[in-house]
């Protein structure tokens, strides 16, 4: 065999361990919940899932267990493509229908609830995989009453905040909104719809505003220690959401990362960055890490040095037939 042939031969073969290199650096990554004003999912997970401070979380974990708030930023219909009031039936709005997070459906009184004014508002949804999307934000009528399971009927029929691909600021993302006139204990439902795909998200997040009983403990949100320590814990990741069954009619759903032509739909990731912006912020859009071209770079240095080697062991053979 000739020295070409046989370094044609290592450059062939070394493309499939380029290749799985490249798969392998998939990022996993889970995808957010609000944090201000705090989800419920999100105050009882950096409560500590084993053991919480709260009436209300050591109730939750006692009704659905303890994976549901390791899990905590997947409270998610990976088909839902807008059909939220068809397929979430009422009172399982806080759980998105899916028997995992079923603690969150509680109807008390007690939940930890954030106090709020009505007027300008910055809210603020942690995003650990960020995706495109549009965010609606629903707050509950006058008269709603925390001790009866929530219902669609308890929302105002519209959103009070709208926004399509807000902005992304220091791993979450920021939403403007004007917070209608209410007194006492109320609830704000979130609705976050992908537009690179039918998979939506969803958040309960308790409130009080001046006059009305506040909880007896203020929940705050996961910081990056919380979030880092649960990890491992975690079975939440881009190929799959933690093994469970979604609502009826969603088994088997796939998320869509699950399946080979998933990114083919997003043309974002090939897009110009914005104003000037990093591959960093390119990557996020789609919830990419940019851990993956690292990665990818060291699996081709390894490659090329392997080749390398074999590629001189090739010249002195072939040196040495020819003498």
């Amino acid at each position: 065999m000739t020295v070409r042939r046989t370094a044609a031969g290592i450059v062939a073969l070394g493309f499939a361990p380029l290749v799985l290199t490249t798969v392998a650096a998939t990022p996993a990554a889970a995808h957010g919940s609000m944090e201000d004003p705090v989800s419920r999912v999100s105050a009882c997970f950096a409560e500590g899932p084993e053991s919480p401070k709260s009436a209300a979380c050591k109730a939750a974990v006692a009704a659905g267990g303890t994976q549901a708030f390791y899990d905590w930023n997947e409270v998610n219909i990976p088909d839902a493509a807008g059909k939220h009031k068809e397929i979430i039936p009422d009172g399982k709005l806080c759980s998105a229908g899916r028997d995992k997070y079923k603690g969150l459906d509680l109807p008390r009184a007690d939940w930890p609830a954030t106090a709020m004014k009505p007027g300008q508002h910055t809210f603020r949804y942690k995003a650990t995989a960020p995706h495109k999307g549009t965010f609606e934000l629903y707050v509950t009528k006058d008269g709603y009453d925390p001790a009866k399971p929530l219902k669609w009927s308890d929302l105002e029929s519209k959103p009070f905040a709208k926004v399509t691909n807000p902005t992304l600021k220091d791993g979450s993302y920021v939403i403007d909104g004007t917070v209608p006139k209410k007194s006492g204990r109320h609830l704000i439902y979130s609705i976050w719809q992908r537009s690179d795909s039918p998979e939506a998200f969803y958040t309960c997040s308790d409130v009080t505003f001046g006059g009305g009983a506040a909880s007896a403990q203020a929940p705050e949100a996961p910081d990056e220690r919380d979030i880092k320590a649960g990890m491992d814990k975690s079975t939440v990741d881009h190929n799959g959401h933690g093994g469970d069954q979604h609502p009826a009619g969603h088994q088997g759903a796939q998320h869509d990362s699950e399946t080979p032509d998933a990114d083919k739909s997003d043309n974002s990731a090939n897009a110009p960055v914005p104003n000037g912006g990093s591959d960093k912020t390119k990557l996020a859009e789609t919830g990419s890490d940019d851990n993956t071209a690292p990665l990818a770079i060291g699996g081709a240095a390894v490659l090329a040095a392997g080749a390398g080697v074999l590629f001189a062991t090739a010249r002195r053979r072939a040196t040495k037939s020819r003498g």
